[in-house]
């Protein structure tokens, strides 16, 4: 088995819960936004897109712990409301 290095000959530092989490939160986001737009009912329409904002609020705070442990760059909070244009 062999390990991986970094250029500096280091091992890279492993994967932290809260990037796990961002992508996850992600994910389900997406998911429940395609469930709501696919929605047979108002009602259950509403359900899923609320659930979906749940959902990026938890992969929110997942990020920006990872860019106060700084694993991302402070520019990826950015980036990643940029894209948000609900309010």
């Amino acid at each position: 088995m062999s390990s991986v290095m970094t250029e500096s000959g280091r091992k890279p530092p492993h994967e932290t819960l809260d990037a796990q989490l961002v992508r996850y939160w992600e994910r389900e986001a997406a998911r429940f936004d395609e469930l709501s737009a696919r929605a047979s009912f108002s009602w259950l329409g509403r359900l899923y897109a609320r659930k979906a904002q749940r959902a990026l609020e938890k992969a929110e705070r997942s990020r920006a712990r990872e860019i106060a442990r700084g694993r991302l760059p402070a520019t990826a909070q950015v980036a990643a409301s940029d894209g948000d244009s609900s309010g």
